[in-house]
């Protein structure tokens, strides 16, 4: 339930009240009685750090991996269908032999 800060204009009497968005608006003041209590208005009580959730989640660009497959990987399709006009491949070049000492 939100924290609401109220407020009479009459004695200046000052109460913060924790009340449900649904709850009536209260009207009268708690210390002279009298219909002058008005609602103030007050800077949000939290704070929300970092990028965002939407902007980096659900918003545009890539959407988040799952891990569930939805088809061929590139790198699959493009190892199986090799390029005609592309260079053979040259062996593997042996790694030079050292001497080995006993």
């Amino acid at each position: 339930m939100p924290i609401y800060a109220y407020r009479c204009e009459e004695c200046g009497f000052a109460k913060d009240v924790l009340q449900k968005i649904s709850d009536p608006q209260l009207t009268v003041c708690l210390s002279c009685g009298k219909p002058s209590f008005k609602k103030q208005l007050t800077a949000a009580g939290f704070q929300l750090k970092g990028t965002g959730w939407y902007a980096t989640d659900f918003r545009g660009g890539t959407p988040p991996a799952t891990g569930i497959s939805t088809g061929p990987a590139d790198g699959a399709a493009k190892a199986e269908a090799p390029k005609a006009d592309a260079p053979a491949s040259a062996p593997a070049a042996s790694p030079a032999s050292t001497p080995s000492k006993d």
